[in-house]
Formats: C-alpha cells, sequence, structure tokens
C-alpha cells in the first residue's frame, strides 16, 4: 500500500518507538519513501511527548 502526505494512518507496530503503537498520526512524505529512510514513512503528529516516527509500511494501516 502507499499512502500521501497527510494520510492518517494507525500504527499498529513501530520498531523506531514503540510507544507510538496504538496511536493514530500523519504521513508526511511527499514522496514515497527510498534509501534515506530505509524504505521507511514518516509519521508525525502522534502526541505531546512522542516526536516524528519512522514506519514501515506493514507497521502502519489507514485511519
Amino acid at each position: 500500500m502507499a499512502f500521501k502526505a497527510k494520510d492518517q494512518v494507525v500504527i499498529v507496530s513501530c520498531e523506531d518507538d514503540p510507544r507510538a503503537v496504538g496511536k493514530t498520526g500523519r504521513i508526511v512524505d511527499e514522496v514515497p519513501p527510498g534509501p534515506l529512510t530505509n524504505g521507511r514513512w514518516t509519521v508525525s503528529g502522534i502526541g505531546l511527548f512522542i516526536g516524528p516516527v519512522l514506519c514501515h509500511t506493514n507497521e502502519l494501516r489507514p485511519a
């Protein structure tokens, strides 16, 4: 599945920051992720004390 910038997603698992699991955020990336992020999407707006995280496609589902 491909996401677009501003898509709302639920984080079902997150290797980058396990505190983000179960939370909703939004995709930041304007283009599909590449080698710079190891194929992971940038998700932000998760919570007050959780900064943006990097998640693989299989760790996310549409909200």
